[in-house]
């Protein structure tokens, strides 16, 4: 499938000064490039634009997934420090988890939660049950839920390549207005330039709406690490699809409109099932890779931020738009000076009515 692709194709130099470490001042006064994927036609538009790419009989596909407050910091009984990144709740009492210390973690050790990072104790503690993968299972001591003691201590996680803590602010600005079911230790961010006038907006038009839930877990942060990308071990990550986007999908494609996913997140959720042979809705695990090569069944149309290089959502944009017009558009967007990555500007990857002739 990768055409013996290199995951060195996928790479390009990015100014440090245009990775966004702060959303725009007001949501949704962000640049907009759109590309067209079959004529390597490049716009640069406002975000506020947008509205004007869309065509009767769209269907817009938003990931509903929510940001849950997913980072942690505690001490060790020796008093060393531990950041803790929750991956997936398991239970009530558990979860699944990235530790990062200065010394191995040790099974049936005890951390006191902080309030805050380098902050006094909250009272609540967690027992390292077990390893699994690199990756911990943590038990909240006590009757406290895993649930009550992130909404009380934790904190927004943030991107690694942000150079900062969280602040109050990223509690709502790194969440879609649309965020709706708590599971995500990452925001879908192309979602996060639409405010709610917007989505009215479009929801006064015959453009059509509908969501997906995927639940964006830290894989989406990490390069591909071997060289060729068939030998990558993709990320899992959950998903559900309710039986209403089933058949808003196939009138879509009755009618002659296009399947527009608002973000990577949805394309992978949309791509994983086959609608065409689905009964019903769909509530399962996407471990999806799409890359050069890959043939879409779904998604006509994309609106996406700019991706990190060596990326798989680099290489997913690349296998809609094709690698090189991918490259040259984000070369484009450097020397336009467009700010990159979550917090960053967007881009839209259609095709023009004549194109699907």
């Amino acid at each position: 499938m990768s055409l013996k692709m290199k995951t060195s194709d996928f790479d390009y130099s990015l100014p440090s000064d245009l990775i966004a470490q702060r959303p725009p001042a007001v949501r949704g006064e962000s640049r907009l490039l759109s590309l067209n994927a079959r004529k390597s036609g490049i716009e640069h538009l406002s975000f506020s634009d947008f509205p004007s790419l869309l065509c009767p009989d769209d269907l817009l596909v938003f990931n509903n997934t929510r940001v849950i407050p997913a980072r942690l910091w505690a001490k060790k009984s020796t008093g060393g420090r531990v950041e803790i990144l929750v991956e997936r709740v398991l239970d009530r009492s558990r979860i699944l988890a990235h530790l990062k210390s200065s010394r191995r973690n040790k099974i049936n050790s005890i951390f006191d939660l902080d309030i805050r990072k380098d902050g006094p104790s909250s009272g609540y503690k967690l027992l390292v049950e077990d390893e699994d993968q690199g990756l911990f299972i943590l038990k909240v001591v006590g009757d406290a839920t895993v649930t009550e003691v992130m909404d009380q201590i934790g904190h927004i996680p943030l991107p690694p390549y942000i150079d900062r803590d969280s602040e109050n602010s990223d509690s709502d600005r790194y969440q879609t207005v649309y965020a709706k079911i708590d599971g995500a230790i990452a925001a879908p961010t192309a979602g996060l330039h639409f405010t709610k006038d917007l989505l009215e907006q479009i929801k006064n038009s015959s453009v059509r709406m509908t969501e997906i839930t995927l639940h964006v877990g830290s894989g989406t942060f990490q390069p591909v690490r071997v060289e060729c990308p068939d030998d990558h071990v993709m990320h899992m990550e959950k998903i559900h699809i309710d039986e209403s986007v089933s058949y808003e999908i196939h009138e879509t494609k009755k009618r002659g409109g296009r399947v527009i996913a608002i973000g990577t997140t949805a394309v992978r959720a949309l791509e994983t099932v086959n609608f065409d042979n689905l009964e019903g809705g769909f509530t399962g695990e996407s471990e999806i890779f799409i890359y050069p090569g890959y043939v879409f069944r779904c998604v006509d149309a994309l609106l996406t931020n700019f991706h990190l290089p060596r990326s798989t959502l680099l290489m997913l944009v690349s296998a809609f738009a094709g690698r090189e017009e991918i490259l040259h558009a984000y070369q484009e967007a450097i020397v336009n000076r467009y700010r990159f990555f979550s917090y960053g500007d967007a881009m839209f990857i259609g095709r023009s009515s004549e194109d699907d002739s």
